[in-house]
């Protein structure tokens, strides 16, 4: 392959980037507790809670979204002040490319109101394509959502060139579910055991075909030109993450009850649908196009394909 990484000599586990995300900052706790279940032989594995203040407040975030913070010109502007974006420096100066102690891979670990399940998100370098078809083809359950570099560039595993975002739900915000509290110390774990023997070199052969979906844009509600919601997600979408949804089908639901379809003309994967952290981003859902692929090799790289 010729995108190759030698070896993984640091791994960094990212949890409570946003503090009313309790599944991660929970289990980052007990991996700290039992650093036995994290350790691995031939490489070392720290952790962070990236956003204390946010977690000690139960709130997504003080003052802005941190997972917002860490493009390069930002976190290159000294004056910018605000909370977050102190910590997004703090941040990057310990783990980054130039830090303190810098890592080879970043697993940060998120949760969602949306009905995603177990979703690991990433971007299409072959390293990370091993990765998620590894996580894949140990738990079926598993989706792979591809971001284009230029969508992740702001987010903490940015700084970084390789690892992902784990997206875990449906769960409320400040709230902590067991089975999906188990889920994802699972897929952690399956994490740092692919790492392991990546560092062994062994070569992993995946009985599975791939199956991604590939971001390519989002949509907002209806809304009037004052800003406010006109609609929201139609019961017929509501919880239908990663499920077709063919032009003509509904979309939203006004407040008197009317439809609003989908005007598109191709089918889409939503995902994300009715986050609620995404009502200020001014998101109703994601949408994807899936693609699989049946005999994937982890030689092969998709970068040309999505």
């Amino acid at each position: 392959m010729t995108n190759r990484i030698n070896s993984i000599q640091r791994a960094l586990i990212a949890a409570g980037v946003h503090g009313n995300e309790f599944t991660g900052i929970y289990l980052l706790k007990k991996l700290e507790q039992h650093p036995y279940l994290m350790r691995r032989d031939n490489f070392e594995t720290l952790t962070l809670l990236a956003n204390p203040k946010a977690f000690a407040a139960v709130r997504r975030y003080i003052d802005l979204d941190l997972n917002r913070s860490f493009k390069k010109s930002d976190l290159q502007d000294l004056t910018r002040s605000s909370y977050e974006y102190i910590r997004a420096r703090e941040i990057n100066n310990l783990f980054g490319v130039n830090g303190k102690t810098p890592v080879d891979v970043i697993l940060d670990i998120h949760s969602t109101t949306a009905n995603m399940g177990l979703t690991v998100i990433t971007n299409a370098h072959p390293f990370n394509l091993q990765l998620v078809a590894y996580l894949q083809s140990v738990n079926p359950s598993v989706k792979i959502y591809i971001l284009p570099k230029s969508e992740e560039s702001s987010s903490l595993p940015s700084i970084c060139e390789l690892g992902c975002t784990i997206e875990v739900g449906a769960v409320s915000q400040g709230v902590l579910k067991a089975d999906i509290f188990q889920q994802t110390e699972a897929l952690i774990i399956n994490a740092l055991n692919y790492l392991e023997q990546y560092n062994r070199g062994e070569i992993l052969s995946f009985d599975n075909g791939l199956t991604i979906y590939h971001h390519i844009g989002t949509i907002d509600y209806p809304r009037n030109e004052s800003g406010e919601l006109q609609a929201m997600i139609h019961p017929q979408l509501q919880s239908k993450d990663y499920e077709a949804l063919e032009p003509g089908q509904p979309m939203f639901m006004t407040f008197d009850g009317q439809t609003i379809t989908y005007e598109g003309e191709s089918t889409v994967y939503p995902v994300f649908i009715n986050e609620a952290a995404y009502y200020e981003k001014g998101i109703a859902m994601c949408l994807t196009k899936k693609l699989s692929i049946p005999n994937y090799s982890p030689t092969l790289s998709l970068c040309a394909s999505v």
